[in-house]
């Protein structure tokens, strides 16, 4: 298994099922280190999604009380496991990233630092399930992912807006 992309760079790789194994190599690695609850620390994004082409970078999900009261030391304690805080200005997201090598190039990993079981937790693991459970939805997702390869390999976040309209149909089918 080889993750890793650079900066704005957007390229797709087959599913795997390395992925996951990933995901729980990192997730007991971070274990270690922070005290949170394990159902706190969740895989999401593409590679989560069986069978889904995705960019080569995991996803991790991790759930705090309240953003406004992280404190220093839970960075520290992600920076043990190689993570570190990128100024990524996000509503409700505090986002890290893992790298490849201390050039800082090449994300292998993100986490998505957000509230435990609100909005955006919420929309995202029922994202990464409604994706699982529905063939169709799976096929038309990894469709539009391909449509904007065919215009660009490049601009992540022109990449994440060119998906936007259908994210926000899915989570409309969200109740409550």
């Amino acid at each position: 298994m080889n993750l890793g992309l650079n900066s704005d760079e957007v390229r797709l790789v087959d599913y795997t099922p390395e992925w996951n194994d990933e995901f729980i190599r990192v997730k007991n690695k971070l274990l270690e280190s922070i005290t949170l609850d394990e159902n706190r620390i969740q895989h999401i994004g593409s590679t989560a999604i069986k069978g889904m082409a995705a960019k080569p970078i995991i996803d991790i999900l991790v759930g705090v009380d309240d953003l406004n009261r992280v404190d220093k030391a839970l960075f520290k304690d992600f920076s043990k496991s190689g993570f570190l805080r990128l100024k990524v200005e996000r509503p409700g997201e505090i986002v890290l990233a893992k790298f490849t090598d201390d050039t800082y190039k090449v994300k292998t990993h993100y986490i998505h630092l957000v509230e435990y079981q609100k909005k955006l937790w919420n929309n995202l693991i029922f994202f990464k399930n409604y994706l699982n459970s529905d063939e169709a939805a799976r096929k038309h997702y990894l469709e539009i992912k391909l449509e904007y390869l065919k215009i660009s390999s490049t601009g992540v976040n022109d990449y994440t807006d060119f998906k936007e309209e259908f994210v926000k149909e899915i989570l409309k089918k969200r109740k409550g």
